[in-house]
């Protein structure tokens, strides 16, 4: 079994006041809150006031981590984002909140694999730190994807949100907790299922986000259980094992999909999809610490992590709390 030596020593979300129901949708898509439940299960999503970037959620998480964990930044070395709305081109919005947070030491920097993009931060996070280049790190996931949405096309402006979430992870002698492993994948081939229809280099601008919904579902199912099965037996771990399965909130049949075809309980499966719909790199961060909360996840249990994003990008990743 991959041993670890990196344990969350914190975490913390945020999420901005504005709530969208569907009903509000609905009053300028032709669509209706029944429609979008029974294809999605989301009800509403945050939406960040226009004042807000991807930053100040970011920030935000970031300070409720630190303060769960009974530190400061200035204990803090390393600070990597995912994102896959930045504020500027850049800097990196790490920079963006390492400033915010007062800290001026250590490194700071973005991870862009979309949805999947808190399992790939985790990882790269991970490794530096494991490799003794620094000591903790404030992981973060953060989205403002209400600004890459085309709210005229009622297929994809339905599932999204606006959101953030933070882990501190640091190092310890107990090899049994913290990050015990994680599996990541990307094939670019199919990057016109989920993309958008902009960039800096191609149009000057950020597009709208684009998918193809029926093709990213089949594809969901398939490989985020193709990895989870991967890395449960290389860490030789029986999925009955799993105290919770804390999966990307893309969409609720997607989360059922994966949960039966890997015969995990529905019991153990946190979702937070109905009221937060997909906040993208922040989904697993966000309902990981939702869970924590009203007390279902707790510290020395074994929870399974996943995600599947634009690239297509997925992973998964094994956490003893």
């Amino acid at each position: 079994m991959t041993q670890s030596n990196c344990r969350v020593a914190g975490q913390g979300a945020y999420l901005p006041e504005r709530v969208l129901t569907n009903a509000d949708i609905s009053a300028f898509v032709d669509t209706s809150d029944e429609w979008i439940r029974a294809r999605t299960g989301i009800s509403e999503r945050r939406i960040a006031d226009d004042s807000q970037n991807t930053s100040d959620l970011g920030y935000e998480a970031a300070k409720i981590a630190l303060a769960d964990a009974g530190l400061d930044a200035d204990d803090i070395d390393l600070i990597v984002v995912a994102t896959t709305t930045p504020d500027l081109v850049f800097p990196a919005t790490a920079a963006l909140i390492q400033d915010r947070l007062g800290m001026r030491h250590g490194a700071a920097f973005d991870v862009q694999a979309v949805c999947s993009g808190f399992i790939y931060a985790l990882a790269v996070a991970d490794g530096l730190l494991k490799g003794g280049v620094f000591n903790r790190a404030l992981v973060i996931g953060a989205e403002t994807m209400s600004r890459i949405l085309d709210w005229e096309d009622r297929s994809t402006c339905v599932l999204f949100g606006d959101g953030a979430g933070a882990w501190i992870l640091e190092k310890t002698d107990d090899n049994a907790a913290g990050l015990l492993g994680y599996d990541l994948r990307c094939e670019g081939r199919f990057t016109p299922l989920l993309k958008t229809t902009g960039g800096v280099s191609s149009t000057r601008t950020s597009g709208y986000l684009r998918m193809e919904g029926p093709a990213v579902f089949k594809h969901a199912v398939t490989k985020i259980s193709n990895s989870m099965a991967r890395l449960l037996e290389r860490e030789e771990i029986e999925i009955d094992e799993i105290d919770w399965f804390v999966p990307h909130q893309a969409n609720q049949r997607i989360l059922e999909g994966v949960a039966d075809k890997l015969k995990i309980s529905r019991e153990k499966v946190v979702s937070t999809v109905a009221r937060h719909g997909n906040t993208s790199a922040a989904s697993v961060p966000l309902a990981f610490h939702q869970a924590v909360l009203d007390g279902r996840i707790q510290r020395g249990h074994l929870c399974l992590l996943e995600a599947l994003g634009g690239g297509l990008t997925w992973g998964s990743a094994l956490v003893r709390f």
